[in-house]
């Protein structure tokens, strides 16, 4: 269930990213598709200069909320520039999408930070669950893992983003594009049998959906500075299914340079042991441990967040939650 503002705080409901329209035109997804598989990437970077001057003029919404962002990531107003630069890592984390899923991973230079985080586990036999955001290069993760020979799935809902993900899929017919369904029946078999085997199952969990989900409850915590609505269904997921939780995250340094970092987020193998109480504790710790590393992350790489949407959308949210409600039976 949502946590609700403090009564008497008038609060506009929360935008619902759901409702967006995709931002991505099929002719400019088939003229780059053409060109990146035909002339290559250093002259396919060179198109991204025109359709990222295009979409910051021509699309006023995302560029007011790509200002407000910056301008809490960067501690200072942001400008032209910056908000240009924002939708340029954009615009390259999702061409480059391309070539990871060709598996041309020669042309990048990709680190690692804190790897054993999520390696030591996997080396144990253990499935991870792995929670990120719209935070860089989910397909820089995804496909870093199976260069090492890890299995990776995508948790998510089919049908956002549908149009690029055909597109994508359209040009790297071979790419083992595994995902898994959430919503639909037989999901939760499937992903526990995944998790079995060793896999490792990353969502992104900086987005909330519209009217809540199940058990689920929705947060306010304080992000950037100001209160930001944060799901716990992602870790009440986990919790479930008694895995280890790891934050990832694909960061776009430039160039052809990526950084894959993890971080351990909490270990609920044991929560089945626990009353519900301390399960609604465990998974509430979690989530603040998630929204401080997203916190630094932005901070540390500001124009790799991708939430081109009013994420702050309730003005007058409390400073801080009201206690939680029960969890639906």
């Amino acid at each position: 269930m949502t946590e609700q503002p403090k009564p008497g705080v008038k609060a506009s409901p929360p935008a619902d990213w759901s409702t967006e329209p995709e931002r991505s035109h099929m002719w400019a997804l088939t003229l780059i598709r053409w060109i990146a598989t035909g002339v290559g990437r250093p002259l396919t970077r060179l198109l991204l200069h025109p359709i990222t001057l295009y979409f910051v003029l021509a699309n006023g919404k995302a560029r007011r909320a790509s200002r407000e962002y910056l301008a809490r990531a960067l501690q200072r107003p942001a400008t032209f520039a910056d908000g240009y630069r924002h939708v340029h890592a954009f615009a390259a984390t999702v061409l480059d999408r391309i070539y990871f899923l060709q598996e041309r991973f020669d042309l990048f230079q990709v680190t690692t930070t804190n790897g054993e985080a999520i390696h030591r586990p996997l080396a144990q036999g253990e499935g991870v669950i792995t929670i990120g955001a719209h935070l860089g290069s989910f397909e820089a993760m995804r496909a870093g893992g199976e260069a090492r020979g890890e299995r990776v799935a995508m948790l998510m809902y089919e049908n956002n983003a549908r149009m690029i993900n055909a597109m994508l899929a359209a040009v790297a017919p071979k790419a083992k594009l595994h995902t898994i369904a959430l919503g639909q029946a037989g999901a939760m078999l499937a992903l526990r049998r995944f998790l079995d085997g060793g896999g490792i199952a990353g969502l992104l969990a900086d987005r909330t959906l519209p009217g809540g989900a199940g058990r689920s409850r929705t947060h306010w915590i304080d992000f950037l500075g100001r209160p930001a609505p944060f799901s716990d269904g992602p870790f009440r997921l986990a919790a479930m299914l008694k895995r280890r939780v790891v934050f990832s995250a694909g960061l776009y340094h430039g160039g052809n340079r990526y950084e894959l970092t993890f971080s351990e987020l909490a270990d609920f193998r044991e929560a089945g042991n626990d009353s519900r109480e301390a399960v609604d504790q465990q998974v509430r710790e979690a989530l603040e441990r998630y929204v401080r590393r997203l916190e630094a992350a932005c901070v540390e790489s500001p124009y790799n967040w991708f939430n081109f949407y009013d994420f702050w959308a309730a003005a007058d949210a409390p400073s801080s939650p009201a206690p939680a409600s029960p969890a639906a039976p």
